[in-house]
């Protein structure tokens, strides 16, 4: 089994930009087999995981409110995208020998199953990964907040936020030179401090049930299982200092 996870269950929140690799768009298949790896090391350390995925690399809501459609359509356009990557990485995680289920909340019986607690609960005990796709099911909420919301539902003990920037910093380090690294934040100095690392309705939810969020780089190779592992990677945000 290898090294013991300091945390039993856990919710893996992934961007759209997990599956784009470095294409422009779209999905690109060798960032998918190397992603279903580095999920698979987690899954080896016995822990039950959960995943929430965006789709940025294929629609954004927001973007078709820019060119006059409906909001909520792009919103609802975004939501049906997550279940094409979730359905991608349910491949690419089952050719790597992990069983995984897709629940969504937008209900598509013919490609998943409905996303229902207690049946998501059930399957990771039952050894199985779970990937939650479809968002909250309700157009406005990001997919940051449907991982939060998501993680604290089936009782994960920390959502790990899979970007690609190896934690918080105070600006843009891809932009400009400086930028500070934090390794530890409050909930209260991340809306403070305006750091968009998550929207504020997630951090706020995850304030309030008291759900530490990590921020890693899911480029970095092992970085998703030393998150798990309790190593000191990445941003770690938590309770507000006293």
């Amino acid at each position: 089994m290898g090294t013991t996870p300091k945390y039993k269950r856990v919710l893996i929140k992934l961007s759209g930009h997990a599956f784009q690799g470095n294409r422009e768009a779209g999905i690109d298949f060798e960032a998918l087999e190397s992603l279903a790896l580095e999920i698979a090391q987690v899954k080896k350390l016995g822990c039950d995981i959960a995943i929430v995925n965006g789709a940025g690399n294929l629609f954004r809501g927001s973007s078709g409110a820019k060119h006059g459609m409906d909001e909520p359509v792009g919103h609802y356009i975004g939501m049906i995208a997550t279940v094409m990557n979730a359905l991608a990485l349910q491949d690419a995680l089952e050719q790597v020998g992990i069983a995984t289920r897709v629940l969504s909340a937008i209900e598509m019986q013919k490609v998943a199953e409905p996303y229902i607690r207690r049946k998501a609960i059930r399957h990771m005990e039952k050894g199985r990964i779970v990937i939650c796709a479809g968002g909250i099911g309700s157009p406005f909420f990001t997919t940051d907040t449907a991982g939060v919301l998501r993680a604290i539902e089936l009782d994960c003990g920390i959502m790990i936020k899979a970007s690609n920037i190896d934690g918080v910093y105070n600006k843009d380090p891809k932009v400009e030179k400086g930028a500070v690294k934090y390794s530890e934040l409050s909930y209260g100095e991340v809306l403070k401090r305006n750091l968009r690392v998550l929207d504020a309705t997630a951090i706020s939810l995850a304030r309030e049930k008291s759900l530490p969020i990590i921020v890693i780089d899911y480029f970095k190779k092992g970085s998703l299982k030393q998150a798990v592992e309790g190593k000191k990677i990445g941003t770690i945000i938590g309770q507000d200092k006293s």
